[in-house]
């Protein structure tokens, strides 16, 4: 007697990392974590997983011949993708989603709907790109939310029809090993850190207050996006008599970045317009009080572990801070917030985004 024994049919999976033209970005961090755990929870005996990257961006992953390279023309005409069975859309508003190609089931995560409160935009273009977003929505077989924040912006400004939808919070960021050079700034105080693009959204000024009669500096890090707040940010410092403590370091790397996470006395992130909010979880690995806007998704991020701003007046501002790093020195809190740093892990996030594209098949 002859068995036959039906083969599994290999499923080929593309996860789009064009984003990662945009180094010392969330997004970039984002694609690049989250590439890393899904190779190493892969089902290697039926499933194939590639990388749609930029030229510069392909060493980082187990297997460099697994690249697809993205090209700048693929926005207008996207390459042949008839052997593959998923694409993974990894940014909302992505211009390379083959939309031709009905064969190949989309993926699309959703990290917020930022654009709609940019001051700078027109209530028109926020509409555009509303319609935008809509035409990814419609082409996509499931959506991914990084937060349940997000998910709920979706829906309210949104159609997602009868779309599988999936809340997967991001992962932490491994961080280097703590170390600064001989070029980079080193607090000579203790120190308030915070990290992100340095754009209005961010809300960075309101901090300023805080160091008002307190021996401390307050330190910031990030890629300079919006040169009008940069500039804001420093004439603030002036006007309180607070600028000899403040210091815009730009652009860091990993192991600065560690060492600022480390060592600081404190994290502060009052952002106004945050799907997840990356640093928060980086800052909570390192056990340090953390400091929030209580606005978009930094509640459902930083949970019960964290002190948030209600409002940023000055004087509310600073009782918080005073509040909260007593509270924080008196009641031992740095396991508990090391203990929800755990919540988020790319591990679990890349095994329910495995689970999303095997519904798929």
């Amino acid at each position: 007697m002859v068995f036959v024994t039906k083969s599994l049919k290999m499923r080929k999976i593309v996860f789009d990392c064009e984003r990662m033209k945009y180094p010392d970005t969330g997004l970039f961090h984002y694609c690049m974590n989250l590439g890393r755990y899904l190779e190493k929870n892969i089902d290697l005996g039926q499933e194939k997983l590639f990388f749609y990257s930029p030229i510069g961006r392909q060493g980082w992953s187990y297997h460099s011949r697994n690249h697809l390279t993205q090209n700048p023309l693929h926005k207008f005409i996207m390459p042949p993708l008839g052997q593959f069975d998923i694409w993974h859309s990894t940014y909302q508003n992505t211009h390379y989603m083959p939309m031709r190609n009905k064969h190949l089931k989309v993926v699309l995560s959703i990290h917020d709907l930022n654009f709609l409160y940019d001051e700078k935009k027109s209530a028109d273009k926020k509409q555009r790109y509303l319609a935008y977003v809509q035409k990814l929505i419609d082409r996509s077989h499931a959506l991914v939310y990084i937060s349940e924040f997000s998910r709920n912006e979706v829906m309210k400004h949104l159609d997602t029809s009868d779309k599988a939808g999936y809340v997967i919070h991001n992962g932490n960021n491994l961080l280097d090993r703590p170390s600064l050079n001989a070029a980079s700034y080193r607090p000579s105080k203790p120190f308030i850190f915070s990290i992100g693009v340095i754009n209005r959204k961010k809300n960075y000024h309101v901090l300023l207050p805080i160091l008002k009669d307190r021996n401390m500096e307050l330190v910031i890090a990030g890629k300079y996006d919006d040169d009008d707040y940069r500039y804001f940010l420093e004439k603030r410092s002036v006007e309180l008599g607070v600028s000899d403590n403040f210091r815009l370091l730009g652009p860091v790397t990993e192991p600065e970045k560690s060492w600022y996470l480390n060592y600081c006395q404190a994290f502060a992130f009052p952002s106004i317009s945050e799907g997840f909010g990356l640093p928060v979880v980086e800052a909570m690995s390192c056990g340090k009080p953390l400091f929030l806007s209580n606005q978009t998704a930094l509640p459902e991020i930083g949970g019960d572990v964290s002190f948030y701003f209600r409002d940023f007046s000055p004087d509310h501002m600073r009782q918080v801070f005073h509040h909260g790093m007593k509270k924080y020195n008196a009641n031992g809190w740095e396991e508990r917030i090391k203990e929800r740093s755990n919540h988020f892990c790319w591990h679990k996030a890349a095994r329910q985004y495995l689970e999303v594209y095997r519904s798929l098949y």
